[in-house]
């Protein structure tokens, strides 16, 4: 990996399979993470928001982490969510990811406390100076309730272990900005930005949509590597369609995915309460649009 994309260009955020009965499908995990990693991902983002990282516990983050490991060796870099809204229990993840075999932690912002910009920037400063691995920041305000501020970012950037960004900020000036100023790498956490962002000087993606067709995403940054931008453009306005049903339905992207991944017969299981499956009109029309792309 080169330092402009510390993981790798197409990271998939990889939903968390779990058997019939609701419990971790390692399995599964790891049948799953083979296909994606053969089909053209550089690396894998474990136990996200699609990964359904809130309902699972600690023990079953750590052992989803040497899981895929041992599926995908050395093929693929593993970033893992440890972010919480508590900076004593992030520590902790953190630590159990680096000895589950991790290369990479993906924290959050902490949720739901909201604590102000520079409670933020000593947060991520501490998960960073307690572990080894390299550090992407999570910047999800429409989850979180707190948005990591462009001046946050900068000051962050002097970390020598905060070396990426994870971007469903959805101000793309603000992450030019900070691209314009730090050698951080930013991937574009929103499927619909993956070109865009790429194109101003991007990393690459964390994506959802690559569960189900990582190599249609790969071709859009590949084209675009080899100058041809029309190419390019093409590709991702043809993926649209399966982005907006995945992304836009009202559902999480676990949902959705997760319906699909099983409507193919490819490992994924139940979501976790308080989500809900989606239902049957919901997966036939991913369907159509899924098939329409592969096609």
């Amino acid at each position: 990996m080169t330092t402009d994309s510390p993981f790798g260009r197409i990271l998939c955020a990889m939903v968390t399979p779990f058997t019939g009965s609701g419990a971790l499908d390692l399995d599964g995990a790891q049948r799953l993470a083979d296909r994606l990693v053969s089909a053209g991902c550089d690396g894998l983002v474990l136990s996200g928001t699609t990964g359904e990282s809130p309902t699972t516990s600690d023990a079953e983050k750590a052992e989803l982490v040497a899981a895929v490991r041992e599926s995908v060796g050395d093929r693929a870099s593993i970033v893992t969510g440890v972010g919480t809204s508590d900076t004593r229990h992030t520590l902790e993840l953190a630590a159990a990811a680096e000895k589950a075999g991790a290369d990479g932690v993906l924290v959050v912002s902490p949720y739901y406390s909201r604590p102000p910009q520079d409670a933020l920037e000593a947060h991520f400063r501490e998960v960073a100076d307690a572990s080894g691995l390299p550090v992407m920041l999570y910047d999800i305000p429409g989850r979180t309730g707190t948005r990591i501020e462009p001046e946050t970012v900068l000051r962050l950037a002097e970390h020598p272990r905060i070396v990426a960004v994870k971007d469903c900020s959805y101000d793309f000036l603000g992450s030019q900005k900070v691209l314009a100023r730090t050698g951080l790498a930013y991937y574009a956490g929103c499927d619909e930005h993956n070109l865009a962002l790429y194109a101003v000087g991007g990393a690459g993606c964390v994506s959802t949509v690559a569960n189900l067709v990582p190599d249609r995403l790969r071709a859009v940054l590949d084209a675009f590597d080899a100058g041809d931008t029309a190419e390019a453009a093409r590709l991702q306005q043809r993926a649209t369609e399966l982005v907006e049903l995945v992304m836009a339905s009202g559902l999480p992207g676990t949902v959705t995915v997760k319906g699909l991944l099983n409507d193919l017969g490819l490992p994924s299981g139940p979501v976790r309460a308080p989500l809900r499956p989606a239902d049957r009109d919901t997966v036939g029309g991913l369907r159509a649009a899924y098939e329409r792309l592969v096609a």
